[in-house]
């Protein structure tokens, strides 16, 4: 048993990386040497000290993504923008992304797309995937889930969690449709429901591997990822995924698939 989920957890470790390497070829590769200290890392036993209590909700102070005072004064905006040309190019672009549904670009910065943030990264089949801390809306450990019918294969079902529903989906299934054989879903482990800003969408996780303070130079952004809009960009030294989590929410919230 030992050798074909091994075998597996290989796969699975190579396919985000040629996921993202396909739209990022400048990137190089893993080296060889990253791939074992990454193991080494993931199969580590500080989740006693990441978590003392998974059940307890993580409070994280939201910043506004608005300042009040360039709603308010007419100099703030001027200041903003130099020019009446560019006034108006800036409200088409505005207006055209509220009339688009399937365009995924952020109409608002990110908070955590200025200076250091802090990201959690967690472990799915042998994959780490990253997100935003200040998106992260808590972590419950895993209980019983009601499937429903007529729902997404990834759609592992509902869950209760102080009187509250929370939406479980199967990560590995929705990240990797192609890849989750049945020895893989065997495999799998989840004991974590990662959970996704305010929504009632969580992400299954096998083990949570660390909170990271990240740079801006660390991530290679992708700001206009139409064809993966749940990508906010690859962790460079770790190669692994930093989840979009607005986009990936609209995704959810559509029944819609990783493609």
């Amino acid at each position: 048993m030992a050798k074909p989920l091994a075998a597996s957890k290989k796969v699975m470790k190579n396919y985000l990386s040629e996921l993202l390497t396909e739209e990022l070829p400048e990137l190089e590769k893993q080296p060889e040497n990253l791939k074992k200290k990454s193991n080494e890392i993931i199969e580590n036993k500080r989740l006693e000290t990441l978590l003392k209590n998974v059940n307890v909700e993580i409070d994280v102070a939201v910043e506004p993504l608005h300042s009040p005072n360039c709603d308010t004064k007419h100099e703030s905006k001027r200041t903003l923008i130099k020019s009446k040309k560019e006034f108006v190019e800036k409200k088409e672009v505005e207006l055209t992304a509220d009339k688009t549904n399937d365009d995924f670009i952020a109409k608002t910065p990110k908070s955590y797309r200025q200076g250091d943030f802090q990201a959690l990264f967690f472990d799915v089949a042998g994959l780490t995937i990253a997100v935003p801390l200040i998106e992260l809306g808590g972590i419950h450990k895993v209980e019983k889930s009601t499937p429903l019918m007529g729902k997404p294969d990834w759609f592992k079902g509902v869950m209760l969690y102080r009187d509250e529903k929370v939406n479980v989906v199967d990560t590995a299934l929705w990240v990797m449709p192609e890849k989750c054989d049945e020895k893989l879903k065997n495999s799998l482990n989840y004991q974590y429901i990662i959970m996704l800003s305010d929504s009632s969408w969580g992400l299954m996780a096998e083990n949570l591997v660390d909170t990271v303070v990240l740079k801006q130079n660390d991530v290679k952004w992708l700001d206009t990822s139409i064809k993966r809009p749940w990508l906010a960009g690859l962790v460079k030294d770790k190669m692994c995924a930093l989840l979009n989590v607005e986009a990936l929410i609209q995704l959810l919230n559509e029944g819609s698939a990783i493609n």
